[in-house]
């Protein structure tokens, strides 16, 4: 499997890392997610005021970013799922391949809305 950078079309351009606009974002690329989104996000913002800490909120936009960043692009979401479909795969050959692929993308995803 391939783990080279997608540099092909895009649905929409990478949002800015807010609340607000990964959110719209979202919105456009996979609304079936927004309520998870919602959740998750409000579960990192009762953390962080636990915690008196942002990095709950920190690491949610990143998360959210990094998911969005691999809905935007086609090719790379194509790539997320097949392997997630491998992930069970009877051939155990075939599921490790499958989860160093996810790792890929997961990765890759990250370095780029890491910048």
């Amino acid at each position: 499997m391939s783990t080279q950078a997608d540099h092909g079309h895009e649905l929409i351009p990478r949002p800015q890392q807010t609340p607000d606009a990964l959110r719209a974002a979202l919105a456009v690329v996979d609304p079936a997610r927004l309520g998870e989104m919602q959740a998750t996000k409000d579960e990192a913002f009762a953390k962080a005021v636990e915690w008196e800490s942002l990095s709950p909120v920190r690491s949610w936009v990143l998360i959210w970013a990094r998911d969005i960043e691999i809905a935007r692009r086609p090719e790379l979401s194509a790539r997320h799922a097949r392997a997630k479909g491998n992930l069970e795969h009877g051939n155990p050959a075939i599921a490790q391949e499958a989860l160093g692929e996810l790792s890929a993308v997961l990765d890759e995803a990250m370095k780029a809305v890491r910048g």
